[in-house]
């Protein structure tokens, strides 16, 4: 045998992690003749990574782990490498370490660590069947006979008319049977086939479970987000009362907040009733699948129950052929047990049809919650994107209150000190020190100030004699008489920072900064 002395790497892997489609044996035979090499042809799909420790095994049919196979070759590294091309490769076992008896066997494909991409049809190691078998007799043995027999002819004749009425019974109940043989060989292909189709279904179950604990989690975290934003909402309606004494924008945008926030706390009660019933249903799915595992459990073990009887009546039939005298009630009891076995084949073949179907309803409602949930999720992502923004729009009303409240403060402080130099000037002071008949009369507005209103046009025709102050009312710089009007614009219009994404102007650094993020998430 090419095989080398290294053994091969297997592993205590079970039939539930193992991956049968991968690898595609073609062209195998029901039974292949002993004493002869034979030569096995299988295809490298293109889920699979061929590597220099993969080997193809022999392995009798009922095999649990990798370790229990009978003999083994290395699987030959393909020549030509390509992602997504199908590779055509084929392996010659020597028929010294083929197997002697005739059990079913099968081809697997182990990859390096010991987990199995691929299984072929279920085959056997035997001879090919005689159908016509001559016997030769002399015509000396046959006078020697009618010699020995005279007496007993009458006897012989009806004997030999009763045999031959058994002979034919016997050739039609041994063809009945080889014909339930080869189905019973066809059914268990197909049992194969169907184990590992099943073993698909439920890796893709698996799969579709862990899927929905991680959707679970994100709604979880999203209803987190969204109890937070609950909260932060209520703060925001606080704010939005004291704000509207100040400015009717303001209270106007904060009514059409609360709005919003109802609708989006209505919109969770719903995403949060319609999850509850994701859940009870997930709960009806996952005990529907369990059922459907528990018939397909009964009927594997009914399956495993017919074979051993079929084993049973193929040693029945033996011990028939040797014994004469008990053929007529032997052959009668073996007619009922085959009626018997059509009938429960029969009735196996509808119970899988029944679970294919209910396995193709679950497909298409657990597609369908998938899409439900993808959508949901979409949803909510839009939610707090708007909620987002609706926060940062009155992040920016807040700021723009607090600029003209500061810029408020300001007039108010340099009224105040401009009050206080006018008190202080002498000028001011011989002012006020004329009649009562050239002093100006206040105007209704400044009656209440203390000092008079020193913008009203009374004042500044009386002005003119004052000192001139040029001051920034932005950084409080003050300027001598001796810069221009043009200099002391340019000093103003320095501070003051245009949008180039629109018209408007800013004064603060901060709040320009904020207005053109704003832009940037547009």
């Amino acid at each position: 045998m090419d095989e080398t002395l290294d053994e091969p790497p297997t592993s205590a892997v079970f039939l539930d992690n193992c991956h049968f489609s991968q690898v595609i044996f073609n062209n195998v035979e029901k039974f292949y003749v002993p004493g002869g090499d034979i030569t096995c042809f299988y295809t490298l799909t293109q889920h699979i990574t061929p590597r220099r420790k993969d080997w193809v095994g022999i392995f009798r049919v009922g095999w649990k782990t990798t370790r229990e196979y009978y003999t083994f070759m290395w699987a030959p590294f393909p020549s030509d490498l390509s992602g997504d091309s199908i590779v055509q490769q084929q392996i010659q076992f020597r028929a010294y370490y083929l197997p002697k008896d005739d059990e079913y066997y099968q081809f697997c494909y182990v990859d390096e660590e010991g987990v199995v991409r691929g299984a072929s049809v279920p085959f056997q190691f035997r001879a090919e069947t005689e159908d016509d078998i001559l016997v030769v007799t002399t015509q000396g043995e046959v006078e020697e006979i009618e010699q020995q027999n005279k007496d007993l002819v009458k006897e012989n004749k009806e004997l030999k008319e009763s045999c031959l009425c058994l002979q034919k019974q016997n050739l039609g109940l041994q063809e009945e049977l080889r014909l339930a043989q080869e189905k019973m060989k066809e059914l268990e292909g197909e049992v194969c086939f169907l184990q590992t189709g099943n073993l698909e279904l439920r890796r893709a179950q698996e799969l579709q479970a862990v899927e929905m604990s991680s959707a679970q989690m994100n709604l979880a975290s999203i209803r987190e987000q969204n109890i937070k934003l609950g909260k932060e909402n209520q703060e925001l309606q606080k704010g939005l009362e004291s704000l509207r004494s100040s400015c009717e924008k303001l209270e106007l945008e904060g009514n059409f907040l609360k709005e919003e926030n109802k609708r989006l706390t209505e919109q969770n009660g719903c995403r949060e009733r319609e999850l509850q019933q994701f859940k009870e249903h997930n709960q009806e799915v996952s005990s529907e699948k369990e059922q459907l595992e528990s018939r397909l459990k009964t009927t594997l073990d009914h399956m495993d129950q017919l074979q051993s009887q079929v084993l049973n009546q193929e040693k029945e039939m033996e011990n028939l052929l040797r014994m004469d005298h008990d053929k007529t009630e032997q052959l009668e009891h073996l007619k009922e047990e085959n009626r018997q076995l059509r009938i429960t084949l029969t009735e196996q073949k509808e119970q899988e049809e029944k679970l294919e179907q209910c396995l193709e309803d679950l497909k298409v409602t657990e597609a369908s919650m998938a899409l439900h949930l993808q959508h949901k999720q979409h949803q909510n992502h839009d939610i707090t994107k708007e909620l987002e923004e609706k926060n940062h729009l009155f992040q920016l009303l807040q700021r723009k209150k607090d600029e003209i409240e500061e810029k408020n403060l300001r007039l108010r402080q340099e009224n105040n000190e401009l009050l206080m130099r006018l008190s202080e000037s002498p000028d001011y002071s011989a002012r006020v020190a004329v009649p009562s008949a050239q002093v100006p009369t206040r105007s209704p507005e400044s009656a209440d100030l203390l000092f008079g209103n020193p913008y009203y046009n009374s004042l500044e025709t009386s002005a003119v004699n004052m000192p001139s102050v040029k001051k920034c009312p932005l950084c409080h710089e003050v300027f001598s008489d001796d810069i221009g009007p043009r200099q002391y614009e340019d000093h103003v219009r320095s501070h003051i920072l245009d949008c180039p994404f629109c018209d408007e102007t800013f004064e603060d650094k901060q709040v320009y900064d904020d207005h053109v993020y704003c832009h940037s998430l547009e």
